[in-house]
């Protein structure tokens, strides 16, 4: 195996906009992140269907069950 071929990892502190930190492994000692699992609307359970001039409701129309 070649030397030297992996980025050396050292501990790395992440930290989202919305204040939630965590320690993991990278190659930088800090991270910063814009969206986390804690703040991020599918992990939340906050998520919403945005309909766009009735798209659901057509497409729900056209292949619905009889």
């Amino acid at each position: 195996m070649k030397k030297d071929l992996h980025p050396k990892l050292v501990d790395c502190t992440v930290v989202c906009s919305c204040g939630n930190t965590f320690q993991t492994k990278g190659k930088t000692a800090e991270l910063r992140l814009d969206i986390c699992n804690e703040c991020h609307p599918f992990y939340t359970g906050s998520e919403r269907m945005v309909d766009t001039a009735g798209r659901i409701d057509k497409f729900n129309k056209r292949y619905a069950k009889n």
